[in-house]
């Protein structure tokens, strides 16, 4: 049996690109501050992945359109 919980999707599922470059922009920033290269390098990569989705949900939507 499937519960609810395993159907929703998880916090990662649900961010935009654009919140996923929020959320990089921030870990990079705090990163650079703290002087911890592991933060500030997963921070540059979620900006990059927010920039991917947001091509993809743009992609999408003018798909749908269509």
């Amino acid at each position: 049996m499937s519960t609810e919980k395993e159907n929703r999707p998880g916090l990662k599922d649900s961010i935009t690109g654009l919140g996923q470059k929020i959320i990089g922009e921030i870990e990079t920033i705090g990163g650079v501050l703290t002087g911890d290269p592991n933060t500030q390098a997963e921070g540059e990569f979620n900006v990059e992945v927010g920039d991917i989705r947001e091509d993809l949900e743009e992609t999408g939507v003018a798909a749908d359109e269509e």
